[in-house]
This record gives C-alpha cells, structure tokens and sequence, in this order.
C-alpha cells in the first residue's frame, strides 16, 4: 500500500494492477470484477487455505 497526497493506493492481488482506495473502484482490493471473482474461485478450489495448527484441531470441552 502506498499513500501520496491523500490518496491511499495499492495492488490487485490478483493481476498487480494498481488500484486506489476510492468510489472509482468498486471491487477494491481488486482492480475488476473478473479479478475479484478469480480470487474467490481460488477459494472455492481450496487453492487457497487458512493454517490451523494441530493444537487447535483439539476439542476443549
């Protein structure tokens, strides 16, 4: 993320793409819907996963 007068920007995590945090982008943090929309097939793959730890796979009832 970079900000310059005010205006915050970074880059599409998708396509690298640099897109500014305003109204002008709707799908922010993705510079598209189609990048969006990528990102969230990705998920839907499991291509993408968050980390669990075997500590955390225990039940502590």
């Amino acid at each position: 993320m970079t900000e310059t007068k005010n205006t915050l920007t970074l880059n599409c995590p998708n396509c690298k793409k640099v897109v500014i945090w305003s109204d002008e982008f709707p799908y922010r943090p993705f510079c598209s819907h189609r990048c969006k929309l990528i990102d969230l097939g990705e998920w839907a793959n499991e291509s993408y996963r968050v980390p669990v730890s075997e500590d955390n796979d225990k039940d502590e009832w």
